[in-house]
């Protein structure tokens, strides 16, 4: 059971796609990214908010399967999932869909740091 989730949707973009129509992989990371963002903004914070306080949560790991491709124009939704939260890090779970077919499914894990990279606690407000 996640702690927290979030869908964001997003329209593909010309630019995000092959020669095929075809949403290039690298770009799923990039969803991810936003989805997280967002999630987290729907939480009233911001990544903003935190790197002023002095932390930062940078990415340690990062993977994604594909299952079906997203093409050109798609409407895609990212649900970004929080599954686990630990004095340092925090584990999120992705699912790409595009209406109710599963296009990808991928993981992060972001560790909190200071502005000099020694890894540092997560600030309280971000766990639920």
């Amino acid at each position: 059971m996640p702690l927290y989730q979030y869908d964001h949707q997003i329209r593909v973009r010309y630019q995000e796609t092959d020669q095929m129509g075809v949403v290039y992989h690298a770009n799923y990371f990039s969803y991810f990214e936003m989805a997280r963002t967002e999630a987290l903004r729907s939480l009233g914070k911001s990544y903003r908010d935190l790197e002023e306080s002095g932390c930062f949560l940078v990415v340690n790991k990062a993977e994604c399967s594909f299952k079906k491709p997203a093409k050109y124009d798609d409407l895609i939704t990212v649900r970004t999932l929080v599954e686990r939260i630990t004095h340092v890090k925090i584990e999120h779970k992705y699912e790409v869909y595009r209406g109710e077919e599963l296009l990808a499914v991928g993981k992060t894990v972001l560790v909190a740091v200071d502005r000099d990279g020694r890894i540092i606690r997560i600030p309280q407000e971000l766990v639920p």
